[in-house]
């Protein structure tokens, strides 16, 4: 973990040096966004709204939260109610030949970015990136998606929305409160009350819960996959016969990753966190054993595919709810659509 994540999250004691510099910095990044939503208020920017509904899934923190597998079941979701659903994205870190750019099962993360490669490989579902979300949508929309998933976007104002989500890792909440750069928050505490849903991910108190209307998640895994083979098998199998791995993570939150191998009783000889988004090579990989299997993240597993040895292995994450949680969920999402749509 970098030293400034330690500062926001963990209360490390080079917050009495750092946060007393950031903080003045904080105030511009506060006064810029109060501006900025100041001109959707008034009219001085103008929300686009697209002919289809839009789900917005964000969150007002940095990284790490979940978005990704809620955006994987919001396409399960919508498709259960017979809609044919589109998902856009920012495509951080790719560089596409043009934008909005349209992603493949050929696209590569260096392309369009490692999260929407990832959602087009595991759904099958069109995906389009560019900072331009309107644009990215529009290109969807002429494909036939008559719904429309934006993976983040939540301060993308110029982008209307039907609903609107988000997610809350339960565990790190809001860390020392406060905004970029002195803390990790986009914007306060207060714009989860501005939301449709907020979707805490993992156990929360639930004096956090009644600032607004909430559901709750948690992250399920329940096989391995190889990553030259495809092959898949039960998580129980697997550590019957390999309980010692080694494990890497370049996600936002990499230690949630770590604990959840642990949880499964994986003993993790060498455990190495990356950066988010972080752009693997081979040279990433010489400090682990090859005989022991090396166990990564659905996300950076697209990114290692064009070079991965035999005995890597990566855990897909499902996010599960109850079925009340469900529920609430589906109904968000029902009233947002046209009568006569969905089933």
């Amino acid at each position: 973990m970098r030293l400034i994540e330690k500062v926001w999250f963990n209360s490390h004691p080079a917050k009495w040096l750092l946060v007393p510099l950031l903080l003045p910095l904080s105030v511009v990044f506060w006064l810029l966004s109060y501006l900025r939503r100041f001109n959707f208020k008034v009219g001085l920017s103008k929300a686009i709204k697209l002919t289809k509904p839009v789900i917005v899934v964000g969150n007002i923190g940095v990284g790490g939260n979940g978005k990704t597998p809620v955006v994987i079941h919001l396409v399960e979701l919508t498709r259960s109610l017979g809609l044919t659903p589109g998902v856009i994205s920012r495509g951080y870190g790719g560089e596409a030949p043009q934008y909005p750019y349209l992603v493949t099962s050929n696209s590569t993360p260096r392309e369009a970015g490692d999260e929407p490669v990832l959602i087009q490989q595991r759904c099958q579902v069109p995906v389009a990136v560019g900072s331009d979300r309107i644009a990215s949508a529009e290109l969807l929309i002429a494909q036939g998606c008559d719904i429309i998933i934006s993976d983040d976007g939540l301060q993308h104002y110029r982008l209307a929305r039907d609903v609107e989500l988000i997610i809350v890792d339960g565990k790190r909440l809001f860390g020392n409160g406060l905004l970029l750069p002195a803390g990790p928050l986009r914007e306060g505490q207060w714009r989860l009350a501005t939301s449709d849903l907020v979707i805490y991910n993992g156990e929360v108190a639930n004096s956090a819960k009644n600032l607004c209307p909430s559901i709750q998640m948690s992250l399920a895994a329940t096989e391995l996959c190889h990553l030259k083979t495809g092959e898949r098998i039960n998580l129980v199998d697997f550590i019957d016969s390999h309980a010692c791995v080694n494990a890497i993570a370049g996600i936002g939150a990499p230690q949630r990753f770590f604990d959840t191998l642990k949880k499964h009783n994986f003993v993790i000889e060498i455990q190495q966190s990356f950066v988010d988004h972080h752009s693997f090579t081979l040279a990433d990989f010489h400090g682990f054993d090859d005989n022991i299997p090396l166990l990564m993240t659905e996300k950076d597993a697209v990114k290692c595919r064009g070079f991965c040895k035999p005995n890597w292995w990566y855990l897909p994450v499902d996010a599960i709810f109850s079925q009340a949680e469900q529920q609430v969920l589906r109904d968000k999402i029902k009233a947002a659509i046209p009568r006569g749509v969905h089933k």
